[in-house]
């Protein structure tokens, strides 16, 4: 594993975290803390956050995390978690399949925001009432290794590099990623570096976690503005797995604008890498509360991908379509109709990994 290298100016990180001393309490007491948050996109109007909590206290059955805004920001949207805001003061509570945090472990939930005009991380957080203590600001160098980044040197040889590229199904926290790497790992795939711009973010084991999966995004978008040479110019990936358009579907762009897009995407991949191998996914359904014409928006893109990835493949540089809709459950796979909960990142991984094992050889 290499470490990510830092975004642009576009993504601000904050690490605020030391041990808090408190009187002695129940057993489920947060004694200390560490918050992770990092802006992973922006956009005229909004913005996109990752944040990572890890607790440095006693093991807690249930969590709550407190922070303010300091310029007037709203949650729009929020994943892995329940929010409320009054004002600018936000507290977001686990979601039923995450409240469990112990000792030295992080728990991740991402969100989408708006702005009017500057966009200043949180001062500080509370989690349970703990708070967070620490520095606030961007740090120059890239942030401290947590505790789900493997330790281990990749074996000698070169390892193949693959780059996990979408939005926040991929990265916030994308535990589907930590079962692909795990499962690589024990069918004896080890020479295998996962890598991207953005780190792990907890997933209650270790694993090589860095990816290009930013909270928010669309792909059109990221074609549009040229976001993505930057990041392969710093990963330098041999594999890209791809899950995008979730975002593009719920902005009701078309089939035809998705797949324009993943087009310039895959010119970028192979100017970076002429034998590039892309791995494109038939995205996972989606229900959300707020928007009952996805669910076909969804369908039909993905009938569109095998005809597109046919027409753009070539023997240099193949395109393998990966089929993670069919057997997708967003009643049983999601907490919230879009982001797989821990049966939906097993059926993601399984998916996933014959396609991936194939590519790395």
């Amino acid at each position: 594993m290499r470490p990510p290298a830092l975004l642009s100016a576009a993504v601000a990180a904050l690490a605020v975290g030391a041990a808090v001393a408190v009187a002695a309490g129940p057993a489920s007491a947060a004694a200390g803390c560490r918050v992770d948050y990092r802006v992973t996109n922006e956009w005229q109007g909004g913005f996109g956050a990752a944040v990572s909590v890890t607790n440095l206290g006693d093991p807690l059955p249930s969590w709550s995390l407190t922070f303010t805004f300091g310029a007037g920001q709203t949650v729009t949207q929020l994943w892995n978690g329940t929010v409320t805001q009054s004002g600018s003061q936000v507290t977001v509570r686990n979601a039923p399949y995450n409240g469990t945090v112990g000792t030295g472990s992080a728990v991740s939930f991402g969100f989408n925001g708006s702005h009017t005009g500057a966009n200043p991380a949180p001062a500080s957080f509370a989690l349970n009432g703990t708070t967070c203590t620490g520095n606030v600001g961007e740090p120059s160098t890239p942030p401290s290794t947590p505790p789900s980044t493997p330790p281990s040197t990749p074996p000698s040889g070169g390892p193949v590099r693959v780059m996990a590229l979408g939005d926040s199904i991929t990265g916030s926290p994308g535990c589907w990623r930590a079962l692909l790497w795990q499962q690589l790992q024990r069918s004896g795939h080890t020479n295998v570096d996962f890598v991207g711009t953005l780190p792990a973010q907890g997933c209650g084991f270790p694993y090589d976690g860095e990816n290009e999966g930013h909270g928010g995004i669309l792909a059109t978008n990221v074609a549009d503005q040229n976001q993505l040479p930057p990041w392969l110019s710093a990963t330098r990936p041999d594999v890209v797995m791809m899950h995008f358009g979730t975002n593009d579907v719920w902005n009701n762009r078309s089939p035809a604008t998705i797949l324009a897009a993943f087009g310039k995407l895959v010119d970028q991949m192979r100017a970076s890498k002429p034998t590039m191998k892309i791995l494109v996914a038939q995205i996972i359904p989606m229900t959300p509360a707020n928007c009952a014409a996805c669910t076909q928006r969804v369908v039909d893109l993905n009938q569109a991908i095998p005809g597109w990835a046919a027409a753009k493949t070539t023997a240099a540089s193949p395109i393998t379509v990966v089929d993670q809709f069919t057997g997708f459950d967003t009643a049983v796979d999601t907490g919230d109709g879009v982001h797989p909960d821990a049966s939906g990142d097993q059926k993601m991984a399984d998916r996933w990994y014959p396609a991936l094992v194939s590519a790395i050889g």
